[in-house]
């Protein structure tokens, strides 16, 4: 395995679990705040939106700008 191939491995496994934790983390200020469904739901909406973001970023330099 060469680095760069463990590179992009491990930036996929370590980015994916800190996704999850950023949910784990959002899930439980929603739970010690009392927001309740719906404002579970709004911080799920307006913090995932910043992961959404970073996501996108990622697809659009890998399509737009690597494949040339």
């Amino acid at each position: 395995m060469s680095e760069e191939q463990f590179t992009n491995i491990s930036m996929v496994v370590c980015l994916s679990g800190l996704i999850i934790f950023m949910g784990f983390i959002i899930w439980d200020l929603g739970k010690q705040s009392n927001a309740g469904k719906f404002g579970t739901a709004v911080l799920f909406l307006v913090l995932g939106l910043g992961v959404g973001g970073f996501i996108f970023k990622n697809v659009l330099v890998e399509f737009l700008v690597l494949k040339k």
